[in-house]
């Protein structure tokens, strides 16, 4: 039976996409400290500006690589919510819980307040700071698809998010080493400010056991923030975007996919899944998170990125100040 043509010209960038969450998955297993992800973006920006390949990202594998890039997206961070636990995340204490939703709140409100001050473009302040201060290229992702950002406006985002995510592998076991980190306040630094779930695995693995356990479940409760910023961002846009207009059709006031993620924290919270089945289902969220940063790589054009002056100094002030918090929040909750 042959394929409808509107569904055969997504065949393309989808198998393109799938072949370079391969290669990605293969670059991690021989090298380990590189992110699956963080493999899967650089996959994506060498296609996207080596002459061999760049005609066909802008032309054949298009159509794909955009299913790749909002659908894949959006089905890998439903399934994120299977590894946030609410019971894990109240097991840190409410003085836990406080500080890192303050961390979020006030890394949130200063980034966004740097990336205006530089008069960064469209929704690249509101794109930048979601991902710096929740969890990097997924935040990014969903709030784009709250706010209905343009395509062009998530793609200096991603790329310095996933810059940024990936020195923070490289600098801060360094500077840990340094200041003579105990394990647990490592961990607690590392997912407090690192911004990618695999990033913080990556970074926070080098100092041990103890500090690869603090750091995800400190990222995880920074996750859970994903679900009420997107909402309150995507009634921002619905009651003052032009879609607001009499008549009009408005955006959902909770994007489907965000409901989807609430829900799925749900069932891990209080239903619970079988070992084999959470699993498979982290692997699947993997595949589709990769592919889908493969995807939204294959936008990134290095000579636009250069110009990026202000994104990248806004970026740079980002890290450093979510770096200071985060060190902060960590001896707080180490106690």
């Amino acid at each position: 039976m042959s394929v409808p043509r509107s569904q055969s010209s997504f065949l393309p960038g989808i198998a393109a996409a799938a072949g370079a969450v391969a290669v990605a998955f293969g670059v991690h297993s021989m090298v380990p400290s590189v992110p699956a992800m963080t493999a899967a973006v650089v996959l994506g920006v060498l296609c996207a500006n080596i002459p061999i390949a760049s005609g066909a990202v802008s032309g054949v594998l298009k159509p794909g690589l955009g299913v790749a890039s909002k659908k894949f997206m959006r089905a890998g961070i439903v399934l994120l919510g299977l590894k946030v636990s609410l019971m894990d995340i109240a097991g840190l204490g409410w003085v836990a819980v406080v500080a890192i939703a303050a961390l979020v709140a006030a890394s949130f409100a200063a980034t966004y307040a740097i990336c205006r001050a530089l008069k960064l473009p469209g929704d690249q302040p509101l794109l930048i700071s979601s991902g710096f201060s929740i969890c990097g290229a997924s935040a990014i992702g969903a709030m784009a698809a709250a706010r209905n950002s343009r395509e062009q406006d998530t793609v200096v985002p991603i790329a310095l998010v996933t810059l940024c995510g990936t020195l923070a592998i490289a600098v801060l076991p360094v500077l840990g080493a340094m200041a003579n980190l105990p394990a647990t306040v490592f961990g607690y630094w590392v997912g407090a400010s690192v911004h990618d779930v695999g990033q913080v695995v990556a970074t926070a693995q080098t100092a041990g056991t103890a500090a690869l356990t603090a750091a995800v479940v400190i990222k995880l409760a920074r996750v859970l923030t994903l679900a009420p910023i997107t909402a309150l961002a995507g009634l921002h846009y619905r009651r003052h975007s032009s879609a607001a207009a009499e008549g009009a059709v408005r955006p959902p006031l909770v994007p489907l996919f965000i409901i989807g993620f609430i829900t799925l924290v749900l069932v891990r919270t209080f239903i619970g899944l079988p070992a084999e089945l959470m699993e498979v289902a982290s692997v699947i969220q993997d595949v589709l998170l990769a592919a889908a940063l493969f995807a939204l790589g294959a936008g990134i054009r290095v000579r636009q990125l250069l110009t990026s002056g202000k994104a990248f100094a806004a970026a740079m002030a980002s890290w450093a100040l979510i770096g200071a918090g985060g060190l902060g929040v960590a001896y707080l909750i180490a106690g």
